[in-house]
C-alpha cells in the first residue's frame, strides 16, 4: 500500500471540487443497491471516465459506459486525476473509471475487496476530499487482522502489489473536520483500470 498524505494542495482540492460540481450536474449522484437483496448502500455515487461501476439487485456489481438513471455517457476524467494516477499509482495504462463516492451523515463502507476488474495487476488509486475518514485495511482474507488510520482531505492512497486485493472499508466519517465542502461530508475518488492488458 502507498500513502501520500497531503498529496493535493488546498488549491488543487478546491479546483477538483469545482470540476466535480460540473460533472455531477451531468451525471448526478445515485444510490446503488446490493445484488440479490436490493438493500441500498449508505453512500451515494457517480462515475467519471469511459466506464462506471454500478450495482443493483438485477445485474449485480459491474462496469458500464452509461449512467444507470440518465442513460448518458459518464463525464470525462479531469486532468488532475490522470496526473494522480501516474504519480501515485505509477501504472503505464490509463485509468478507465473513477468512482465518486459521497459520504453524508452516518455513511460508511463495509470491508470489501475491489475485484470486479479484469486487470488486477493495475493499482486502485484513491483521493480524499472533505471530512476525515477512519479507514480500515486488512489482508487478502476477510478474517485477517486489520488496522485503521485516518484519511484527511487531500490525502492520496494506492492499493498495489500484495495490497491490491486487501479487504478494506470506511468505519466512519468525522463530521466537521474540513471546511472544503460547504455542506460537510466526504468525497472519495477511486481510480481503476478495468480492461485486461493486451498481449
Amino acid at each position: 500500500m502507498k500513502l501520500a498524505p497531503g498529496y493535493l494542495s488546498p488549491e488543487d482540492q478546491a479546483a477538483l471540487v469545482d470540476a466535480l460540481r460540473a460533472a455531477l450536474a451531468d451525471a448526478p449522484l445515485f444510490t446503488p443497491t446490493m445484488p440479490r437483496t436490493g438493500k441500498p448502500f449508505s453512500v451515494r455515487m457517480s462515475n467519471l471516465g469511459p466506464l462506471g461501476w454500478v450495482s443493483d439487485a438485477a445485474g449485480g456489481y459491474r462496469y458500464q459506459p452509461t449512467h444507470p438513471v440518465t442513460g448518458r455517457p459518464w463525464p470525462p476524467l479531469p486532468e488532475i486525476l490522470l496526473k494522480a494516477w501516474n504519480e501515485v499509482g505509477g501504472y503505464a495504462l490509463p485509468p478507465e473509471a473513477c468512482l465518486v463516492n459521497w459520504y453524508g451523515a452516518g455513511a460508511r463502507m463495509g470491508l470489501h475487496q475491489d475485484r470486479d476488474e479484469a486487470d488486477l495487476g493495475a493499482p486502485v488509486v484513491s483521493l480524499s476530499l472533505g471530512d476525515t475518514a477512519l479507514f480500515r485495511i486488512g489482508g487478502a482474507r476477510r478474517s485477517d487482522p486489520t488496522r485503521s488510520f485516518r484519511l484527511a482531505s487531500g490525502d492520496a492512497m494506492a492499493l498495489l502489489g500484495d495490497s491490491r486485493l486487501a479487504f478494506h472499508g470506511v468505519d466512519r466519517v468525522m463530521a466537521g473536520t474540513s471546511t472544503l465542502l460547504p455542506g460537510g461530508g466526504r468525497i472519495n475518488l477511486t481510480l481503476r483500470r478495468v480492461s485486461p492488458p493486451v498481449g
